[in-house]
């Protein structure tokens, strides 16, 4: 079974791109290099290149792990976590 593409709207494309160039300037920050940051996150230096550049196909358990070396894996906490559509829904739901 092979693994299908991820399509990802231009838009949001744009987003990926500025989370790899966060990470990639929180790596510069702390003078870092990509092979150090690839090395300690047990990734190839072509992920971390791929991470960097907010390439969708790569597994969120690389992001993960190149945030963890960053000291920043505490961010990933933030994700989806202010879900003010999905509040809004079960508010809803509770007027019914």
């Amino acid at each position: 079974m092979s693994a299908k593409k991820q399509i990802v709207f231009p838009k949001h494309q744009l987003l990926l791109e500025q989370m790899g160039e966060n990470i990639k300037l929180a790596r510069k920050r702390r003078k870092l290099t990509a092979i150090q940051v690839a090395e300690r996150a047990d990734i190839a230096r072509t992920t971390l290149y791929q991470i960097e550049k907010g390439n969708s196909s790569v597994a969120i358990g690389a992001y993960f792990n190149v945030l963890r070396v960053l000291g920043l894996q505490d961010d990933f906490l933030k994700l989806a976590a202010d879900d003010e559509l999905g509040r809004k829904l079960q508010d809803l739901d509770l007027l019914k």
